[in-house]
């Protein structure tokens, strides 16, 4: 019996170890995103919003809604 408790307990700790770490490499990602976005803000004018900050902000929105749901 205690074989079968330490097993389920192990089968257990695999998907959860498996999305921890999905979560801190979307994490990741979504930093690399952010930085790269403030970049590209950085070398917008007031009066102009370039294609590629849309896209990249899109980007980080899907990314962040995944993270969200991995909880």
């Amino acid at each position: 019996e205690m074989r079968d408790k330490q097993a389920k307990q192990q089968s257990l700790e695999a998907p959860d170890a498996e999305r921890k770490k999905q979560i801190a490499e979307d994490s990741a990602m979504l930093l690399k995103l952010a930085t790269e976005l403030k970049t590209e803000v950085d070398k917008t004018t007031k009066d102009t919003l370039s294609l590629s900050v849309v896209r990249k902000a899109d980007e980080i929105e899907k990314l962040a809604h995944a993270v969200k749901g991995k909880k």
